[in-house]
C-alpha cells in the first residue's frame, strides 16, 4: 500500500496525547512512503503548526470541515483514514468520515473513557484504542503493530 493517500483526522485538542500522535504517526506513515495529509479543527491544527512550524512531521495540514466537504463534493478521497477520537465530536466526525469515504477507517480512540467510547463505534473500523490522555507511549505501541500490518 505504499504511495497509498492517508488522511489523519484531529478533532478536539483537549486530550494532549493527541498532537504527539498526530506528529508522530504523520511522520512515520511518510518515511514509509505514504502520502500523508492531516486534517484539523482549527485549534488541533494551530497546536501542529506550532509544535512543527518547520513541517518536518506534518507535510499537508489541511482544514477538516473543508476535507469532509470535498470527500462530499468528489474532489479528493483517501485510502485509509486515522480518526482520533476521544469524546463524541471525534465519534461523530469518524461516523459521518465512514459514510462519505471509501477509505478504509482506523479508531484512534483514547482518553479516560477510550473503552467505552469504543465500545459505541458502529461503523467498520480498525479500533486502536487506550485509555491514556497524557503519556503516549501505549498509544505509540499499539500504532506500530498497525502500521506493520499495513506495509505487509
Amino acid at each position: 500500500m505504499t504511495g497509498a493517500k492517508v488522511l489523519l483526522m484531529m478533532g478536539c485538542p483537549e486530550i494532549p496525547i493527541q498532537t504527539s500522535i498526530a506528529l508522530y504517526l504523520s511522520h512515520k506513515l511518510t518515511k514509509l512512503g505514504f502520502d500523508v495529509t492531516v486534517a484539523g479543527t482549527a485549534a488541533a491544527s494551530k497546536l501542529l503548526k506550532v509544535s512543527d512550524f518547520d513541517g518536518y512531521y506534518v507535510k499537508k495540514l489541511i482544514d477538516l470541515d473543508k476535507t469532509i466537504v470535498d470527500i462530499i463534493e468528489k474532489r479528493t478521497d483517501f485510502d485509509m483514514c486515522f480518526a482520533f477520537m476521544h469524546n463524541d465530536a471525534g465519534m461523530t466526525y469518524a461516523t459521518t468520515m465512514s459514510s462519505i469515504s471509501q477509505a478504509r477507517m482506523y479508531s484512534i480512540v483514547f482518553g479516560r473513557n477510550a473503552e467505552a467510547l469504543a465500545e459505541s463505534i458502529e461503523f467498520d473500523c480498525e479500533k486502536i484504542v487506550a485509555q491514556d490522555a497524557h503519556n503516549p507511549t501505549r498509544l505509540k505501541n499499539k500504532l506500530d503493530k498497525v502500521m506493520e500490518e499495513i506495509v505487509k
